[in-house]
């Protein structure tokens, strides 16, 4: 990567609209000319690809658009697993950390577990509001309007804790037309958690959940 994620604590997450494959695309916070503009880009980080008709997920992220430098890679372990873990891993296979979903907590509000490289919990990132995942779960089940649950203005945020401590915050724009969503992890001043290891579960948390 040209910017390296471990030397900054805020980025910002954007996806591409596609009909048949997630993309995504990372930045740094910009200097906007309209100060307060959540969606301001600054330098880019990394561009991202879910590959297409995968039995195992499979997610890729390089250095650019032309996707000439593969940097890191998320892999699902097993297919058809619903406590599903999955490796993320550097461009040269090394063992970043990994990703699992928490189950039983993920049926009323989705939740994941986010994993060194010896699979030793680092923190759970969490929806932020068991009222709001509720609520957003009920509205799916509408007839036709839980067609367009994702276009209504329902909060759809995470934390990033360890106990009861909230270490970082992914905080998704409303009324976009793609996701956008704000990584801060101004809290982890230590940077105890890998940023690589952020920017994977930020996309695992709109792409596994076919967002």
């Amino acid at each position: 990567m040209a910017v390296n994620p471990n030397d900054h604590d805020v980025f910002l997450l954007r996806q591409r609209v596609k009909l048949v494959i997630n993309q995504y695309e990372f930045f740094l916070p910009g200097t906007s000319e309209s100060p307060g503009v959540p969606e301001a880009a600054g330098e880019k980080v990394c561009f991202v690809e879910q590959k297409r008709f995968k039995f195992k997920e499979d997610i890729r992220f390089y250095s650019d658009e032309s996707k000439s430098r593969d940097i890191m890679r998320i892999k699902a372990r097993q297919r058809f697993d619903p406590r599903a873990t999955y490796d993320v891993t550097d461009e040269l296979g090394g063992k970043i950390g990994s990703i699992q979903k928490v189950f039983g907590a993920s049926l009323l509000r989705s939740t994941y577990r986010l994993n060194d490289s010896a699979d030793s919990e680092l923190c759970i990132c969490t929806e932020k509001s068991l009222g709001v995942a509720l609520f957003r779960r009920a509205v799916g089940f509408i007839p036709y309007i839980g067609n367009y649950a994702d276009w209504l203005p329902i909060p759809y945020h995470f934390v990033f804790k360890r106990g009861e401590q909230v270490i970082g915050t992914n905080t998704r724009h409303t009324w976009k037309i793609r996701d956008v969503y704000t990584l801060d992890m101004t809290s982890d001043a230590q940077r105890t958690v890998d940023r690589r290891l952020v920017l994977a579960i930020a996309v695992g948390m709109d792409a596994l959940q076919a967002r």
